[in-house]
């Protein structure tokens, strides 16, 4: 059995002042790779307040600060590469020109074949957070499934990876990679504090990265006791990677169950 962080307690019910929804665009990832304006005006008229970036799919980005603002939408975070090395200064320019305060991003699968060489992925972060911290920005860590699958003298590596990040590096907990590790979602995302910055929601059969999602309560994720598991938390972000369901359909529902679960706000 793959050991995962000790459990803390959780609360029974919703909280009571709820962080704000956002939508990861990785959800729309093919259409936004064509028309990334289109999609931001349909995420917000969804409903959704905030997005969270993957990409600016090559667009200027003081033009995507300005569209975010025309339609009222906040962008709460970006993934962009940990600004650490030679293009460190591109990346930092490129989203804090964009409006984006923190960046968040993973190390790869394939660092988490021994602890030496996650350690070394981990130099990288601790590097990007420092250098996005003289611009006044932060960076976050996401994690995928590798991070609690993988096992250092019988610890999980997500418990090492803890240890050896900087204090001032945050934490994007993705409940959905989290249980498909083997992990109890709730009770990582209690036992992270106030370290935890923000949540990715989702649910599926959670058997590996082909997964395809489905609405919440139809897979195997408990998601509402993810979401209200830490009231640090400042953002609950939707991202569905792909399923068999209309995307937008899917971000709908999840709005209506999150926002009228009292499990998030539907503004900022």
């Amino acid at each position: 059995m793959t050991p995962s962080p000790t459990p803390t307690p959780t609360p029974a019910s919703a909280p009571a002042s709820p962080p704000p929804i956002a939508a990861q665009l990785w959800s729309l990832h093919d259409e936004a790779s064509r028309d990334l304006f289109g999609v931001l005006a349909k995420v917000a008229a969804l409903g959704y307040p905030a997005v969270e970036t993957i990409s600016l799919y090559g667009h200027a980005p003081g033009a995507v600060r300005d569209r975010l603002a025309a339609l009222g939408l906040v962008l709460c975070s970006a993934h962009a590469p940990f600004p650490a090395g030679k293009d460190a200064d591109a990346i930092l320019d490129t989203y804090e020109e964009a409006g984006a305060d923190t960046l968040v991003w993973s190390l790869e699968p394939e660092e988490f074949t021994d602890r030496a060489t996650m350690l070394r992925g981990l130099e990288r972060v601790n590097e990007g957070a420092a250098n996005a911290a003289a611009r006044s920005l932060r960076v976050s860590y996401h994690n995928h499934f590798a991070e609690f699958r993988a096992v250092f003298d019988g610890r999980t590596a997500y418990d090492v990876l803890l240890e050896a990040l900087d204090p001032a590096v945050r934490i994007e907990l993705d409940t959905y990679w989290a249980h498909t590790g083997g992990a109890d979602p709730a009770a990582v995302a209690a036992g992270l504090g106030a370290r935890l910055e923000s949540v990715h929601l989702k649910d599926g059969p959670a058997l590996g990265m082909g997964d395809y999602m489905v609405p919440f309560g139809e897979g195997v994720v408990d998601v509402d006791a993810a979401a209200r598991a830490n009231p640090h938390v400042r953002w609950n972000i939707v991202e569905m990677d792909r399923s068999h369901h209309d995307m937008y359909d899917l971000l709908g529902r999840a709005y209506d169950h999150l926002v009228g679960r009292g499990l998030a706000r539907g503004e900022v």
